[in-house]
């Protein structure tokens, strides 16, 4: 794979097979951003969890003290007073029944997070095979599905990610923008790290996070030492 100049210039500030001190990592993943837009600080986690058990999936989610640098849109799911409260708390859209045409022929999304009330769930759920695959399904663990939707938007607009295994056992989730200060990324990433930690499940033997790397939008992965972050 051809990589540009600026890539290639920024790689060699990275030393191949070093695993890194969160702070040095840190530093680096920040240096080698340089592209000339505000680019995301991305971490990749990979754990010792075997996802096809139901007894190794991890899901939850966390609010980064510092946010994540990126306004973040909200569809909220409710009637009546919660529809109200829900526009009442800074929710961008707010609908029922008639927001699943919408989402389903027209292609509509223009949101980031959805949030609906339990009662909701009937509705929301013919949209699984849409919301699902974009990671878009509210969730209860993600305390997307809930009936105090004040707080779950308010949380969502403090900086809340949402963190769960992909297929190879891999989280993914930003951590901030490369125009962060150092103290404020390394705060939103020992915060992501003690919720997985935490999230371990109990079944998981031996190691458990396998491997930890830190990476801007265009930016190379510096990879840091997992054993030092539990």
């Amino acid at each position: 794979m051809k990589r540009g100049k600026k890539y290639t210039e920024a790689a060699k500030a990275i030393e191949r097979g070093t695993l890194y001190d969160k702070e040095e990592a840190i530093s680096l993943v920040k240096k080698t951003a340089v592209a000339k837009f505000d680019e995301t600080i991305e971490a990749h986690i990979r754990t010792g969890c075997d996802g096809r058990h139901a007894d190794q999936q991890i899901r939850g989610a966390v609010v980064l003290p510092h946010g994540t640098g990126k306004k973040v849109r909200i569809l909220v799911f409710a009637k009546d007073a919660k529809a109200e409260e829900a526009k009442a708390a800074g929710a961008d859209y707010v609908g029922g029944d008639e927001l699943i045409p919408k989402i389903q022929n027209e292609n509509w999304f223009e949101f980031d997070v959805v949030v609906a009330t339990p009662d909701m769930m009937g509705v929301v759920g013919r949209l699984g095979r849409v919301l699902g695959p974009k990671g878009l399904m509210p969730n209860p663990k993600a305390g997307t599905v809930t009936m105090d939707v004040t707080k779950a938007i308010q949380d969502i607009k403090a900086g809340k990610i949402e963190y769960r295994l992909d297929k190879t056992n891999i989280i993914h989730v930003p951590i901030g923008k490369a125009s962060f200060t150092e103290e404020q990324l390394a705060d939103n990433f020992q915060t992501l790290i003690d919720a997985v930690n935490k999230a371990r499940p109990a079944a998981v033997k031996g190691q458990f996070l396998k491997s930890v790397t830190l990476t801007s939008t265009m930016g190379p992965g510096v990879k840091l030492n997992p054993v030092k972050l539990v």
